[in-house]
C-alpha cells in the first residue's frame, strides 16, 4: 500500500504512528511525499520512500506508480491522490471528504471526535482497515542512533504557522541568559516561515552561543537529536524536535494543545490561556494578548523542572 504523505510537517509527523502501523501489518508500505520530507520518512524503518520533486506534475509522478502498487491511501487531496488516480492504482482508500472522494474507489468513513489529539485522525483510518495501532513502538521516537549531549539546550523563537505564534524575543533573551547562568550549553535556531529571531537571540545571548538555520527541516533532525530538551514556538519544529528524540517545551498561543501538542507524554506545553483563544489565526486581529501575557517565571519554572535545577 502507497500512502500519500500530508505536506504540513506537523500533520505528517501525526502520521507516523499510523503508517509505522501499516508498516508492522506486513502490507509492504510506501510512502509519495514531496522530496523535503524524504530524509523524515527515511528514519521510518521498512517503509520504502518514494520523494517527488517540487515541480513535479501529477502525470510524471503517476508513470513512476503505474504497476507498482495494489492500493493507496490519501488523507487529503493534492498532487498524490491525483497521481494515484491517474495511475490506476486497483484499490485507492482515503478520507470520505468532498474534494478527495472522486479519486477514490473506497472511501473510509473514519472520524476523529472534536477534541481528541490529531493523531487519531490517521490511526482512525488504519484502524477501519483492521489494522492494530496501540502498540507504544508506533508512538516512538525515530531510532537515529544519536546521544544528546549533556547539558544542551535549543532555543526556536521562530514559528512557521505565522507571528501570532511567537512569544516575545526579549523575554526569548531573558530565558537564554538564564541558561547560560546555568551553565548550560545554548543553541539557537531559526526555521523558514518565521521572522528571523533566531538570529536576533542569538547575537544578543553573545559568544559561546551558537546559532543555525534549521533548513531543510529535515535535514536538521540530527542537530535536534543532541539536543535534550528544546524549547520552542509552537511551530513544525517541535514537531520534528520529538520525533528525533528531543524533549520539546512548546509555548502555545493561538493553537490549541489538546489537539496539535508534540506526541510524547514526555514533553510539556505552555500557553495563557485567553478568551480568544484557541483562533488558530497566523495573525492576531487584536493585541496578541495570547503571548503577551504568557509570564516569563512560567516558562522558566517549566525549563528548570524539565533540566532538575534548583
Amino acid at each position: 500500500m502507497l500512502v500519500a504523505a500530508p505536506e504540513r510537517w506537523d500533520e505528517a509527523c501525526f502520521a507516523v504512528p499510523a503508517v509505522r502501523a501499516l508498516v508492522a501489518s506486513g502490507l509492504g508500505a510506501g510512502v509519495l511525499c514531496p522530496a523535503a520530507q524524504r530524509e523524515f520518512w527515511e528514519t521510518v524503518e521498512g517503509l520504502t520512500v518514494i520523494a517527488f520533486p517540487v515541480k513535479a506534475k501529477p502525470r510524471a509522478v503517476a508513470a513512476e506508480l503505474s504497476g507498482n502498487w495494489e492500493a493507496s491511501l490519501a488523507w487529503e487531496t493534492g498532487l498524490a491522490a491525483e497521481a494515484f488516480q491517474i495511475a490506476a492504482i486497483p484499490r485507492r482508500l482515503g478520507a470520505d471528504e468532498r474534494k478527495l472522494v472522486k479519486r477514490l474507489t473506497h472511501p473510509l468513513g473514519f472520524s476523529a471526535g472534536p477534541l481528541e489529539h490529531r493523531v487519531r485522525h490517521y490511526l482512525a483510518a488504519v484502524e477501519e482497515m483492521g489494522i492494530e495501532t496501540g502498540r507504544a513502538e508506533f508512538f516512538a521516537p525515530a531510532a537515529l542512533g544519536i546521544e544528546p549531549v549533556p547539558g544542551a539546550v535549543l532555543l526556536c523563537p521562530d514559528s512557521d504557522f505565522g507571528p501570532s505564534h511567537e512569544w516575545p524575543v526579549e523575554r526569548w533573551v531573558e530565558i537564554g541568559r538564564k541558561l547560560m547562568e546555568s551553565g548550560r550549553r545554548v543553541t539557537v535556531t531559526s526555521v523558514d516561515g518565521g521572522r528571523g529571531r533566531g538570529g536576533f537571540l542569538a547575537q544578543n545571548l553573545g559568544e559561546g552561543v551558537e546559532f543555525f538555520q534549521a533548513s531543510p527541516l529535515a535535514g536538521a533532525l540530527p542537530l535536534l537529536a543532541v539536543h535534550g530538551l528544546v524549547v520552542t514556538a509552537d511551530g513544525s519544529l517541535p514537531h520534528l524536535a520529538a520525533h528525533a528524540g528531543a524533549t520539546c517545551i512548546t509555548l502555545f498561543g493561538p493553537n490549541d494543545p489538546a489537539w496539535k501538542r508534540p506526541l510524547g507524554r514526555r514533553h510539556s506545553v505552555i500557553r495563557r490561556h485567553v478568551e480568544c483563544a484557541p483562533c488558530l489565526l497566523a495573525k492576531c486581529p487584536l493585541d496578541m494578548r495570547c503571548q503577551n501575557e504568557l509570564e516569563i517565571d512560567r516558562v522558566w519554572q517549566a525549563v528548570r523542572e524539565k533540566l532538575t535545577l534548583p
